[in-house]
């Protein structure tokens, strides 16, 4: 699989928290390709299963998910301006001038207003309900053509920076969607140690709900989330954040099943994959906390990569970072480490 072609792909779809579909459909067709029995329930979760042939096989369930920060268009005022909500928590202090598109009945261009620095009197970041969009329409077309509660995104191209880098929009978190495709790719045909239920979930931005129906429905003996993490910036703080291209982040928190945490580490170290371990105190502010806790309980540990500028249009990443995140999944799906569960 082809990780620059395929997350060029999917950070392109829009998918916005609560209005997944395109992007979940998407997904879905793409795992039509290592799956069985994919679907997209009326959630917008998407679910594929591939089988081991191993008798009495656990059920790993691999999840990432599918949606993405944006905005939701709250109201039209007399002028035809737009006020928007926030969808997860968008990085408002770059929104400002920023060109957008408004989800309506078709793709409307929008440009976020913002007063010139003359005539300003003073600066900061404005909530994200002082925001207006100028579409350049009077308010009768505007209706025409946007109805409240249509998502808003921030215009961005998929850039290559270079060597291995790129730049995109919605990195967060179809980047973990591309790990577990390309885990899927590596592990065609062979002997897996556990059934597999890959999760692509909706809603995880405002509130880990759709990982929660996922597992609750299938109830996995074990769950690898894979999501994004903080990337290393010359004001950031080293001790909360990794450089990119140090590989993968094995996570071990208070939320997490330290047993599965060990194998992973010990499992990069056997197989030479890089990795760093990602220390979260308390919960971890992925879909591993809902799906821990979700029916009869579930071990989970976390895998991500990370990226610098989180939750911006620019959310940047390395190639190899994803490679590394999917090589170690398909090590543990095969039952690597297994002596010591």
């Amino acid at each position: 699989m082809n990780v620059k072609f395929t997350l060029k792909a999917l950070t392109g779809l829009v998918g916005v928290s609560g209005d997944e579909f395109a992007a979940s459909n998407a997904a879905a067709e793409l795992l039509k390709q290592y799956a069985e029995d994919v679907s997209v329930d009326a959630f917008g979760n998407v679910t594929g299963f591939v089988r081991s042939a191993r008798e009495n096989a656990k059920t790993l369930m691999l999840d990432a998910h599918i949606d993405r920060v944006g905005y939701i268009v709250t109201y039209i005022d007399d002028k035809g301006f737009l006020s928007v909500g926030a969808c997860g928590s968008p990085d408002v202090k770059t929104l400002l001038a920023q060109s957008v598109t408004v989800h309506g009945k078709g793709a409307v261009c929008g440009i976020v207003s913002t007063l010139p620095p003359h005539v300003q009197k003073e600066s900061g970041v404005p909530e994200v309900g002082d925001i207006s969009i100028d579409i350049g329409m009077t308010k009768e077309q505007a209706e025409k053509v946007i109805s409240l509660g249509d998502r808003v995104t921030v215009n961005s191209e998929f850039k290559e920076l270079c060597a291995d880098v790129v730049s995109a929009s919605a990195v967060d978190d179809r980047s973990g969607v591309c790990a577990i495709l390309a885990a899927l790719d590596m592990l065609k045909g062979a002997d897996l140690a556990y059934d597999l239920a890959v999760s692509f979930s909706a809603q995880e931005e405002t509130g880990e709900r759709g990982a929660k129906q996922t597992a609750f429905r299938v109830q996995p003996d074990e769950c690898i989330a894979v999501d994004v993490s903080f990337g290393r910036t010359p004001d950031s703080n080293p001790k909360e954040t990794a450089e990119l291209g140090s590989g993968v982040m094995i996570g071990f928190s208070a939320a997490l099943d330290k047993e599965m945490s060990n194998n992973l580490r010990k499992l990069a170290k056997e197989k030479q994959i890089p990795f760093t371990e990602e220390i979260m105190s308390d919960s971890t502010g992925t879909n591993a906390d809902a799906v821990g806790v979700s029916g009869k309980g579930v071990k989970c540990c976390t895998l991500s990569f990370p990226i610098r500028y989180m939750h911006t249009p620019v959310e940047t990443v390395n190639l190899n970072d994803i490679k590394s995140t999917a090589k170690l999944i398909a090590e543990y799906a095969l039952g690597g480490a297994a002596n010591d569960r």
